[in-house]
């Protein structure tokens, strides 16, 4: 089996949250359909509400605490993104915006990622494309075509329970495919090529 890393970013409020229910199911799905493909996935999640005060500091010093750190280079180092966000007025939460804004410009340059979003209704369900879709176009990741959308109704089973399913795996296996195509993520070692000593010495 070749190993791969998954990423999973929830940005939910509350505990529980059907956020990091949405989250969580997609990244098993991802699991699944890249272990068909011979694909072993390491998957890491993150809560960015315990990040939330490291996040606005971040924002705040220009740089990040050692926890936030440790998150945003599993971010650069991973071969797939999950990222789930509640809708709250039409768009992706605050705290789902800040931690994409805190991000160096190429992290997710060509990294695969599936958008998925929860609320209320189905009516904010095009908030993934006339927000989140635009948002990591710009970060030039690789968005998979199926977004997925869960309302309320959707977890309370009968069709509709069936359709969010359906559109889980479908998402799933895109997402799978694009890791699947792609060489493992390649983080560049700030350290890998040091000035030489002698350069160092001779100064102007």
């Amino acid at each position: 089996m070749r190993q791969r890393s998954l990423v999973v970013i929830s940005a939910g409020l509350s505990q529980p949250s059907s956020t990091r229910l949405l989250a969580d199911r997609l990244a098993a799905a991802t699991q699944q359909q890249a272990q068909e493909r011979g694909i072993q996935l390491d998957v890491q999640a993150v809560e960015l509400r315990d990040h939330a005060h490291d996040l606005m500091n971040n924002m705040l010093a220009g740089f990040p605490p050692a926890a936030l750190r440790q998150t945003l280079d599993q971010v650069a180092a991973a071969d797939g993104l999950v990222a789930v966000t509640p809708i709250f007025n039409a768009s992706y939460s605050g705290l789902f915006k800040l931690f994409f804004d805190v991000l160096d410009d190429a992290t997710l340059v060509d990294k695969p990622v599936l958008i998925g979003a929860t609320g209320g209704t189905a009516r904010h369900s095009l908030a993934l494309e006339h927000a989140l879709r635009p948002m990591f176009a710009y970060l030039r990741a690789v968005v998979v075509p199926t977004g997925v959308f869960a309302a309320s109704e959707d977890w309370g089973g009968g069709s509709a329970q069936d359709g969010l399913a359906k559109r889980i795996n479908r998402a799933a296996a895109e997402l799978a495919y694009q890791i699947d195509q792609r060489q493992p993520a390649q983080v560049a070692d700030p350290y890998a090529n040091p000035t030489p000593f002698t350069e160092l010495l001779a100064g102007d």
